[in-house]
């Protein structure tokens, strides 16, 4: 039985959801995961027993039936994401969902506004947001460091999926929200549309320079989801922006933002290529003069540090859903800003097999407007 001022959670998905959204809920002093989902029951009882978690079900029914469970993660593959996330609404419990939010930007305007009729809170994963280098830079660019911006230009370079040998599954492929575009540029639409503001037009190319992995047993299986993204952009105040990403770049530069403006330089980034949360650095300089690394204001670190970073800023997305359902409203980023990043990833996708540039809507719009085709 849990206390009165704790939230009861169950996790719905063990791979993430084992690493980070156990051990993020179990750490936070007003969350306690009282249910896991895995669709082994045999796995759900292992994973369960291994972290002291009392339920462990392979239905998701089961799991939105107990009176313990007052909010759900779900950070299960995203082609899974829109029909678990619509069960867990409409069974009134609060929601926590992963990125990339479902296949297409409809199904999470859809689950935006099942949250808000049944008056339940649903935010997104989106951990650059807490994170103090990040955290530090927006404060910069809020006190106009660089003045009117120039370029936006963005390198997120990692080895993640450079080995061909790499075991083929639901992330080769695009039908079931696979890809680059999807795992890590989901994150990078949000951080653009957070620091800098609204998009009014993208131009993208998407690549996939491993056609093939390997099966279990070694039989090969074509892959058609993308590991290479380059995409142009245009902000709703004339600025350019270019994102390049890839996941197969052996000796990759890593995670990097350059702002350039009339008045400064900030450059943000990490050559970390095992951790996408550890190692960033701020650096800035006035117009004419070197960049010099910045010290990250102490009202920004983390309260503790751990070996895998991804946790520590994990821990302040919970704090977040904890004082959205305490407060009875869904705080930015709710799903709203997970619907504007799937959006993008949407006309991206279009923008590459149209080889065109596409016009991006207004987001409000958007909302009670525009209809995927």
């Amino acid at each position: 039985m849990i206390s009165k001022n704790q939230i009861g959670v169950a996790v719905v998905g063990t791979g993430f959801g084992q690493k980070i959204h156990i051990p993020g809920f179990q750490h936070h002093p007003r969350t306690e995961v009282v249910a896991v989902y895995n669709r082994d029951l045999n796995q759900a009882q292992k994973i369960a027993d291994e972290h002291k978690i009392y339920y462990a079900y392979n239905e998701l029914d089961k799991i939105l039936s107990l009176p313990e469970v007052d909010a759900v993660s779900i950070s299960t593959p995203p082609f899974l994401h829109y029909e678990m996330g619509k069960k867990v609404l409409e069974a009134k419990k609060h929601l926590l969902l992963e990125k990339p939010m479902a296949m297409n930007a409809t199904q999470v305007k859809e689950l935006y506004h099942l949250a808000q009729a049944q008056d339940v809170t649903a935010i997104a994963d989106f951990e650059f947001r807490y994170v103090p280098a990040w955290l530090s830079l927006a404060e910069h660019l809020n006190n106009d460091y660089v003045g009117k911006t120039r370029l936006i230009k963005i390198d997120w370079l990692v080895t993640s999926r450079a080995d061909p040998t790499r075991e083929w599954n639901w992330y080769s492929q695009q039908q079931a929200g696979g890809g680059a575009l999807g795992a890590v540029a989901s994150h990078a639409f949000d951080y653009i549309h957070w620091l800098f503001g609204s998009i009014s037009k993208l131009c993208g190319y998407l690549n996939c320079a491993i056609p093939e992995r390997p099966q279990a047993g070694g039989k090969m299986k074509p892959v058609d989801a993308d590991d290479t993204c380059l995409i142009m952009m245009e902000l709703a105040d004339g600025t350019p922006v270019q994102l390049s990403i890839s996941s197969v770049t052996y000796g990759g530069r890593g995670h990097w933002v350059e702002v350039y403006g009339e008045t400064g330089t900030l450059v943000l980034g990490s050559s970390n290529l095992k951790d996408y949360v550890h190692g960033f650095e701020l650096f800035a300089a006035p117009a004419g003069k070197s960049l010099k690394k910045i010290s990250i204001p102490k009202k920004y670190e983390f309260n503790q540090v751990f070996t895998d970073g991804r946790l520590a800023p994990f821990i302040r997305v919970v704090d977040r859903f904890v004082t959205s359902i305490d407060a009875g409203t869904s705080l930015v980023p709710s799903l709203k800003e997970g619907v504007y990043s799937q959006l993008l990833m949407d006309l991206t996708h279009r923008s590459h097999q149209q080889k065109t540039w596409v016009d991006v809507p207004n987001l409000e719009e958007f909302m009670a407007n525009y209809t995927r085709s």
